[in-house]
């Protein structure tokens, strides 16, 4: 596997390893980690930081009503907006240890978007949108800007845009200051894991009214 060159930035490393980032864009980074070494140690740095940090508070003697709170939330189930758990490193299959949970062991059921380019929805919710998508060689998905911030993570194949070229393990991050036509490579189809907190912006109008039947 090409090394990865396009990585996950910081801030959102740190808003995931503190449990902050969203369940949607949690996956896109948990997914990433467990193909990038580099930013793997970034997460475990944080963690340790964190538990530094916790440790030199002087904790006092909680009071009653904060100790039964506290045992209560540890009874709780976890809330999907938490991070995943600390992926382990891929072992080398199309889809890593985190999509393969999202799929629930079952392989994509993909959705026609129209010019041979499909999508599964694997999480939809108010604070954000995961999804894989398969784009064949060659095709382009339609130019669009964002009304918000999209991760999208390389799993097969490759695409290039403005931004830059994207590989297996490359994670583009976009802000709604970018708009852009993405274009797999000629070869292998191109499969990627997109995470989005708002519908995308397209500028045709074909894309646009077709947009809320396919949830992007």
């Amino acid at each position: 596997m090409s090394p990865v060159t396009h990585h996950i930035p910081d801030d959102i490393i740190e808003a995931y390893a503190s449990g902050a980032l969203p369940h949607a864009f949690s996956v896109v980074v948990a997914t990433h980690l467990s193909l990038c070494a580099s930013c793997r140690a970034t997460a475990e740095a944080c963690d340790v930081l964190a538990g530094t940090a916790l440790d030199a508070l002087d904790a006092g003697a909680p009071d009653a009503d904060l100790r039964a709170r506290t045992l209560a939330a540890l009874d709780a189930p976890a809330p999907r907006s938490a991070r995943a758990e600390r992926p382990a490193p891929s072992s080398g299959g199309l889809f890593p240890g985190p999509v393969t949970a999202e799929l629930r062991g079952r392989p994509p059921r993909w959705r026609s978007l129209g010019a041979g380019i499909r999508q599964q929805i694997l999480t939809a919710g108010p604070l954000g949108t995961v999804r894989l998508l398969s784009i064949p060689g060659g095709k382009a998905v339609p130019d669009h800007g964002h009304n918000g911030l999209e991760l999208t993570l390389v799993l097969q194949g490759s695409f290039q845009d403005q931004t830059g070229h994207y590989r297996r393990g490359d994670v583009q991050v976009v802000s709604d200051e970018v708009e852009h036509t993405p274009v797999a490579d000629a070869g292998p189809t191109c499969i990627c894991l997109a995470a989005t907190d708002a519908p995308l912006r397209f500028n045709a109008l074909i894309p646009r009214l077709l947009q809320g039947v396919f949830r992007i």
